[in-house]
């Protein structure tokens, strides 16, 4: 495996950029453009070493309703929220005076929704 991709596995399963352009960001990290590393995760993708790129969330933690939130630039706050808003899973959402500032209800009539 090229070392690359060695390094797109080892430094970037934890703390992964939680930015705009997240792969253009791990690119900078590893001296790759962001076509370089999409292109280098669809890859390892094909070949079976990662199965998705993704949150982890904790098996039984999250129900059929939870509470969730996300840091959002405030210039982009009332954006992100109608788009988060637009799906029929989320019943309401509002801002907080915090770093972490879009919270949200998700909820489902079922686990398997």
């Amino acid at each position: 495996m090229l070392d690359a991709n060695k390094r797109l596995l080892d430094e970037f399963q934890r703390d992964f950029p939680l930015v705009a352009r997240p792969y253009a960001e791990v690119g900078k990290r590893l001296g790759l453009s962001e076509v370089e590393v999409i292109e280098a995760y669809q890859n390892l993708s094909d070949e079976k070493y990662i199965s998705r790129i993704g949150a982890v969330i904790a098996p039984n933690k999250v129900g059929a309703s939870t509470l969730a939130a996300m840091s959002v630039p405030q210039n982009r706050l009332e954006e992100v929220a109608e788009y988060v808003s637009s799906f029929e899973e989320v019943n309401h959402n509002y801002e907080r005076e915090h770093d972490i500032n879009l919270w949200f209800v998700v909820a489902t009539d079922s686990l398997m929704h």
